[in-house]
């Protein structure tokens, strides 16, 4: 496959979501008071928001339009662990994300990778699963809401951003283990 082709709509979404890590984590650096601005957090929210939404297309557009390439395969679910754990690590000194919760995370995502690169040497794929995708849905609107933080038309969004945040730690656990028994499975059936 050519450089071009690699470079092609997907690809090129997952790239975006991967260089909107930096600017969020740069916008949601404390400021002299130590503390995350609210129009800093809107910022920070507006972008994470828009860079997990590309997750959607991305996928959509590959599948639809036979544009799936292993760069792709490799980017796609690297891009949504990285900008998940960078904007939950961000969010710990202000209080906003409990630090164990965010360490549950960090461990499940460099686990699953990790085993996802094991079993590539192997020659043995093991799919997302549903719980998987659920997680990342539950997680991305969780942090999005604990990166906005302030309430919006009296809806307690702190409160809210924990409790997506809470669902999404429990299909963490569940996926990450999951994950672990099908690669048991698969690695010893060979």
């Amino acid at each position: 496959m050519s450089g071009a082709s690699r470079l092609n709509i997907p690809n090129l979404l997952t790239l975006l979501r991967i260089l909107a890590i930096p600017v969020v984590v740069f916008i949601l650096l404390p400021g002299e008071d130590g503390l995350i601005s609210p129009k800093s957090s809107v910022a920070a929210f507006l972008i994470f928001v828009a860079a997990s939404v590309t997750d959607l297309f991305d996928g959509y557009i590959a599948r639809r339009y036979q544009l799936i390439t292993d760069l792709g395969k490799l980017l796609d679910p690297l891009a949504d662990k990285l900008l998940v754990c960078a904007a939950m690590i961000m969010l710990i000194p202000n209080w906003r994300v409990p630090a164990w919760m965010a360490v549950i995370v960090v461990a499940r995502e460099i686990g699953v990778t990790a085993l996802r690169g094991i079993a590539s040497t192997e020659g043995v794929v093991i799919a997302a699963s549903r719980l998987g995708k659920w997680k990342t849905v539950l997680l991305n609107i969780g942090v999005a809401m604990l990166i906005l933080h302030i309430p919006v038309f009296g809806l307690p969004v702190h409160q809210m951003g924990i409790g997506f945040l809470a669902a999404g730690l429990v299909l963490t656990t569940w996926s990450g283990l999951d994950y672990f028994f099908r690669f048991v499975g698969e690695i010893f059936k060979r």
